[in-house]
């Protein structure tokens, strides 16, 4: 689902939703890392950012991401304001 559809309201089917979690399923599966170890780093890293950057903590997507070659660990950490200097 594209952020044009999230401005405009427009929902994801169940399909959609369900093809996603059975994919995050088997890549967790896969490379051996438990939602709770995931979910362990997530808050280490929303701690680390909160100390430099102004965020959301709730707005922190952490997944993990795997093809053919290598598995991938994703953090998505949207900016709330930078200032000039870098900090809040």
């Amino acid at each position: 689902m594209s952020w044009i559809d999230k401005f405009l309201g427009r929902q994801e089917k169940s399909g959609a939703t369900a093809k996603k979690r059975l994919q995050m399923v088997l890549i967790h599966d896969r490379s051996d890392v438990s939602p709770g170890v995931l979910a362990q780093i997530k808050d280490e890293i929303i701690q680390v950012f909160v100390k430099h950057l102004d965020i959301n903590p709730d707005d922190v997507v952490v997944n993990v991401d795997q093809d053919e070659r290598e598995s991938r660990l994703i953090a998505e950490v949207p900016l709330v304001a930078i200032q000039a200097n870098g900090r809040r």
